[in-house]
């Protein structure tokens, strides 16, 4: 990266640093995947009941490899043998003293920008566990929430469901159907297929407690 592309860089995420801190999410700025790993750690305890969402950025980071590495109660649905267990571990998450997950997109204007399908991830970052520790590659950095929209129907979206193998029209083309709808689309707007894995949209603005979420910028690429 070059000196300008880097302080380009480095404005835009101060920018969404001070924006996110505005709305009471406190923020860390890492400049790799290995610092973003130790904040994490630090913001943890030996012995802390964690669950997570799925998310290729926890993965790519090495911060997965954390969150099993026998430190802590690790709730993991990988590890469910039943649809039943796998739910149990969703409800059990409510009461976990932090929640680890990415964002499908966060703001220069301070939110974050959530799309779930079975909604569990949206849901335990709304309410339920004590802390919520949000990783995200600058890659996730947009202007706003109608970029945040695009963001997640041209680049999260359609990649995730390749990736989990799911027979949705994104899949196939790369972008949501609701796009040749033009500007006017609704921002629930989308296919009708029943691996649809956007049915469930959360917006994180202001938060009441100002120590529940913690965003993680990372200045690298990360994830869908």
């Amino acid at each position: 990266m070059d000196k300008n592309a880097e302080k380009t860089l480095d404005l835009k995420i101060e920018r969404t640093r001070r924006a996110l801190e505005a709305n009471n999410m406190q923020t860390f700025k890492a400049d790799n995947f290995e610092q973003a790993v130790e904040i994490v750690r630090g913001l943890l305890k030996k012995g802390d009941t964690i669950s997570c969402g799925g998310s290729v950025t926890l993965k790519e980071t090495g911060i997965a490899d954390l969150m099993s590495c026998g430190d802590y109660n690790f709730l993991d649905r990988s590890k469910a043998q039943t649809p039943e267990e796998i739910k149990q571990i969703y409800r059990d998450t409510f009461s976990a003293d932090a929640y680890i997950t990415s964002a499908n997109a966060v703001t220069e204007t301070g939110e974050l920008y959530n799309v779930d399908g079975n909604s569990n991830r949206v849901a335990a970052v709304a309410f339920g566990p004590d802390k919520v520790i949000v990783v995200v590659g600058a890659n996730k950095i947009v202007k706003d929430l109608d970029e945040a929209v695009k963001r997640v129907k041209t680049q999260a979206a359609p990649p995730n469901t390749m990736r989990l193998d799911c027979d949705t029209p994104c899949a196939k083309t790369g972008e949501c159907v609701s796009l040749a709808k033009g500007a006017d689309a609704p921002i629930c707007a989308g296919c009708r297929s029943s691996a649809r894995i956007c049915c469930n949209y959360l917006i994180s603005a202001y938060q009441r407690d100002p120590d529940r979420i913690k965003v993680v910028i990372i200045k690298e690429n990360a994830g869908f």
